[in-house]
């Protein structure tokens, strides 16, 4: 009789610690899912921007150093996006919306950019593929934190260390970019 139940225990432990490896091997698959699609929108982004700066570039002769700033932003975040560290991509990908930004700003003085067909067309698309980057960092984040939080919990948190799960890192603000959070300031 004693056997039978230390033999049920052993089974029911041993299934308990299945389950939990095969439940954080999905979230961690999940989370690594997330990542490639805010790649996968990234690239989107990548290939827009050459194009819109290509068609403000003859129009927008006295903002060469906007221009130039998206272009050297742009590689940045390339650069950091082929090295998968999160902090450095969400650094990078923080000062290449910020100088987008501006390129979109500036365009609204130039009457002839405003009414260009090309440059309406990709200025929409870009503004479509940044809410998709939004809400595809948002996603991630949100299965990256379920992920972080399950590895923290007991008795999830035993398994978690001793088959070598790590957290995931989650995308942030950057602090030299902390003006990013503040809402801005309207005054009528």
């Amino acid at each position: 009789m004693t056997i039978a139940i230390i033999v049920g225990v052993l089974i029911v432990g041993a299934l308990a610690l299945i389950f939990t490896f095969n439940s954080l091997v999905g979230l961690r698959n999940q989370v690594l899912n997330a990542f490639r699609q805010i790649d996968v929108q990234l690239k989107r982004r990548y290939d827009l921007i050459p194009n819109l700066v290509n068609s403000v570039k003859g129009e927008m002769k006295f903002e060469q150093e906007t221009l130039e700033r998206v272009v050297k932003a742009r590689a940045a975040a390339v650069s950091a996006n082929q090295s998968g560290n999160i902090a450095d991509m969400g650094k990078k990908e923080g000062e290449l919306s910020m100088a987008l930004g501006r390129l979109m700003m500036l365009t609204e003085n130039y009457p002839n950019l405003k009414a260009n067909d090309s440059v309406k067309s990709l200025m929409e698309e870009l503004t479509n593929t940044e809410n998709k980057v939004a809400f595809s960092r948002q996603f991630y984040n949100d299965l990256a934190t379920k992920f972080n939080t399950k590895q923290q919990v007991f008795p999830t948190n035993m398994v978690a260390g001793m088959m070598g799960f790590k957290p995931s890192d989650l995308f942030e603000i950057p602090a030299e970019q902390a003006a990013q959070r503040e809402a801005p300031k309207v005054e009528l």
